[in-house]
This record gives C-alpha cells, structure tokens and sequence, in this order.
C-alpha cells in the first residue's frame, strides 16, 4: 500500500482497457465540504420551518417530512443527479465515484449515505475521521461497503514529456517493452512526489549502478536518449 499513499491517487484499469488515475480526497477537502452542506441544510430547514411553524400543529407532519429530506434525501440524490457533486463537494471540486471510476449510481449512493450513521460513532465523525486518516485513498466506512471514492474533480495533469536531463546510452540492451516502460516512467515521474521518483528508479539499480536521485536523472537521460532528444 505504500506507493498509492505517497502519491495520494488510485490507479485503475477500466473493463475497456484504459487506465486511469484517480486523484483522491483526503479528510480535511471532505471536512470542509462536509461543514458546507451542513450550513446549507441548516438555512434550508430554518426557512421551511417559518411557514410550516405558523400553520401550527398541521406542520409537524411537513416539516418532519422536510428534515427527513434534507438530511438524508438530500445527498444521494445530489450525488446521483448531479454527477456525484453535492453543493458543498462542488464548492470544494471534489465528486463522489464508484471506485472503478465509473459514475455512482443510486444503491452506492444509498448504501454510503446510510453508513453516516456508523462513521459518525461515537460522536462528530470521529470513527469516520479515524478510518479516513488510516486509509491509502481517504475512504470512510460507508466508502469501502459501498465501494466509492471521493475525488478531486477536474483536477487536470499537464501534458506528457520528459524531463530536461542529458541525453545518454543505456548500459544494457533494452527489450521494446523495456524501452516503452522507461519513457512511460520518465514523463510520468514529474507528477510524483520524490521518494516514490527515487523508490521506483532504484528497481533499475542493479543494471544503472546508481541509487537515489542520481538513479531518477540517469533514467531520464536515457528515455531522451530513446527518444532522440538531446536535452
């Protein structure tokens, strides 16, 4: 689990084939859009109870009717119609998915907003925030049942290329897929932190006869040099 914590994503294939890397949420962005919506339902339920309060007793029925939307009812069907954004998500870009990176549907939707209840244990999120905190991709528990994940949305990556380095000769012969490994870790090794740079560089130590950073500049001199780059 050590490579999805360093670098805060998930990394799926979908059943057509395509790979996909999912920039997941942490607590705190969920915290946040989490205390938005709250906000939102509590002024919601303030102006609703206004009128139904002046009807008198016949309001008891709408109005419990009302909270019952709004605190239940109200997230599943923003996440499911709304592309898996509630306000508060949405203000923060953040968007509920299935974790397979397909859009949530209305049992995932169901099932993790009923699982509040259990994350909310023993008081104020607390068993929520704890697994979130414990877990590579964020998830609280009503996430894992209904197999979820919140993402950071639109959250786009820069354009693929390989690093300034000197282009140099690998010193083995490398077999195509070899060669094609390389230059994929090359233009995608900007995007991730050092240490998972310097970690993934190092499987190659036993041909480049370099560890560390030295072993992440050595590969990025050789996918130019594949590439037919100079610099």
């Amino acid at each position: 689990m050590r490579a999805p914590i360093l670098d805060t994503s998930r990394d799926v294939i979908t059943p057509e084939g395509v790979a996909l890397r999912l920039p997941a949420a942490g607590p705190m962005p969920r915290a946040l859009a989490w205390l938005i919506d709250f906000a939102l339902r509590l002024a919601l339920l303030f102006a609703g109870s206004l009128p139904l309060g002046a009807i008198g007793r016949g309001g008891v029925g709408p109005y419990l009717i009302l909270l019952f939307s709004l605190f239940w009812l109200y997230p599943i069907a923003f996440e499911v119609l709304w592309r898996g954004r509630t306000p508060g998500k949405r203000a923060l870009g953040l968007r509920v998915i299935s974790a397979n990176g397909a859009p949530v549907g209305w049992m995932p939707a169901i099932t993790r907003n009923l699982l509040r209840v259990v994350d909310m244990l023993p008081f104020g999120y607390a068993l929520g925030l704890l697994v979130s905190f414990g877990d590579p991709w964020g998830r609280r528990i009503g996430d894992m049942v209904a197999g979820t994940l919140v993402v950071h949305d639109g959250r786009s990556l820069p354009p693929a290329s390989t690093p300034p380095a000197e282009a140099i000769a690998a010193p083995v012969v490398l077999l195509p897929h070899e060669q094609a490994a390389l230059v994929a870790f090359a233009e995608r090794a900007p995007r991730l932190t050092a240490a998972r740079q310097v970690e993934l560089a190092e499987l190659a130590s036993p041909w480049l006869g370099v560890r560390g950073q030295t072993a992440v500049q050595r590969l990025y001199g050789i996918a130019n040099g594949l590439l037919g780059r100079r610099r």
